[in-house]
């Protein structure tokens, strides 16, 4: 016989009842005067105790007492099992109520993963072919820069950048006869690293280490996100091949205004490092920019600028003061709904260099500067662009250089793009051209960023 649990029905109960009476009534009174007084007692106390636990039983099932509608009220064993189970979770969950309620609570970890602690990482590469006409067979192909960039939120409040390059020069537009010969060499080293507070009262940002200095707009681009292969004659002849790269601190302020522009102001106080600009000095250089943005409908938008550097120039002959003006504007038209396969960018400036003077030595010539470009968006892949710029060269202001550049992208994806440049550069005496297909490739969520 296979083992079942006990099943007890409310006449199963009864009929237990009466039996149990029986026993202690009938059998009794027939014997009485054969067992004694004491024993009877004792019978008579543990069937009270007997039919006590019997009456507990019940009303803990829900069964109710006999009666003549017994029958109607039978209900499964399951059922009251069931009942029961769900009476002690009950009992179970008001005794951790009031576990809680007296300020004992479960442990719960809440220490981030090391996952979770780890900065982005992305590598950015920027890879390009080139003939020159003056001398078809040299540097034809070049790794020029892979940038290696970690950017992490440090917590709600400061964020933090650094980006690494190894970078090989060659190939680039000599702009006046003369420049500094290209070291060939492949060079490593810190592109910028900064730590950034972005939340501070008042709308500032404060950002300090090494960073791309805000002097106007392409300043602050990465190589990798140019649009044209290089940047502006004016910045080639006043700054240098590279980005304007200091040690110090800026201010940025997004001011108050609450009108239909957006109007921001930035300060930068940092250590003379560029050559071109401040010589051997090291003395502090300070930095100021002004910028305004306006969206006038829905597909257009315009953004102006100004900036203004001063620092002082150190060599050979002794210390003089240096200044750098500059003036920019950038006009932007995309459709919303087309935005993908749509759209027209508009680019220009001036740059304006002026040296100040050595006691006894001839007062440097100041220097002027123009650039422009523009790119048309012709489908979702093709961009075809130009640009023209024109530059005096601040050695000797009696010559200057210009040149002109048509170029067609592909934009393959936000991961890869490919470029053809034609660099048609005319300087005193000479013209040369330069063909360039270059190819950038993103890995990580860096990808083509503009600053």
């Amino acid at each position: 016989m296979r083992n079942s649990p006990l099943r007890i029905k409310p006449y199963g109960c009864v009929g237990f009842l009466a039996l149990v009476g029986a026993l202690g009534a009938g059998p009794v009174r027939a014997h009485a005067q054969d067992v004694p007084a004491t024993q009877l007692d004792s019978l008579r106390a543990e069937l009270e105790i007997l039919r006590a636990r019997l009456d507990s039983l019940v009303g803990v099932v829900g069964i109710g007492q006999a009666g003549p509608d017994i029958q109607d009220r039978e209900e499964d064993t399951t059922d009251a099992i069931a009942r029961l189970r769900e009476a002690a979770r009950a009992a179970a969950g008001d005794a951790a109520a009031d576990t809680v309620a007296q300020g004992t609570q479960e442990f719960v970890g809440r220490a981030r993963s090391l996952q979770a602690l780890n900065p982005e990482i992305s590598l950015n590469g920027d890879l390009y072919a080139s003939i020159q006409s003056d001398d078809p067979s040299s540097d034809n192909f070049i790794p020029r820069e892979f940038e290696l960039s970690f950017v992490s939120a440090l917590d709600p409040f400061t964020r933090a950048k650094v980006f690494l390059a190894v970078e090989e020069e060659g190939g680039r537009i000599e702009v006046f006869p003369g420049d500094p010969e290209e070291g060939g060499e492949a060079s490593v080293g810190v592109e910028e690293g900064y730590v950034e507070w972005v939340a501070l009262p008042g709308g500032v940002g404060l950002k300090v280490g090494r960073f791309f200095q805000q002097f106007g707009q392409l300043n602050r681009w990465h190589s990798h996100a140019l649009q044209f292969q290089s940047r502006s004659l004016p910045h080639l002849a006043f700054i240098g091949e590279g980005s304007l790269t200091q040690d110090g601190a800026s201010v940025h302020w997004l001011l108050p205004t609450g009108g239909s522009g957006a109007y921001e102001a930035t300060v930068e106080v940092t250590r003379s490092r560029n050559e071109i600009l401040f010589g051997e000095s090291h003395s502090l250089s300070y930095l100021g920019h002004l910028n305004a943005f306006w969206q006038l409908s829905a597909s257009t938008d315009l953004d102006l600028g100004i900036s203004a550097l001063f620092g002082d120039y150190e060599d050979l002959a002794g210390r003089r003061g240096h200044r750098l003006f500059g003036a920019e504007m950038s006009f932007n038209w995309a459709p919303p709904e087309r935005s993908l396969y749509r759209g027209v960018v508009v680019r220009g400036g001036v740059m304006f260099s002026n040296p100040g003077a050595v006691p006894g030595l001839p007062e440097p010539d100041a220097a002027l500067g123009v650039w422009s470009l523009a790119e048309v968006r012709l489908s979702r892949n093709w961009i075809a662009g130009g640009r023209y710029e024109w530059v005096e060269n601040p050695e000797d202001g009696t010559e200057s250089a210009w040149l002109v550049s048509p170029a067609l992208t592909y934009w393959q994806s936000e991961y890869v793009r490919l470029r053809a440049e034609y660099d048609v550069l005319g300087n005193p005496g000479n013209t040369t051209g330069q063909f360039t297909l270059r190819i950038t490739f993103a890995m990580g969520p860096h990808k083509h960023e503009t600053y």
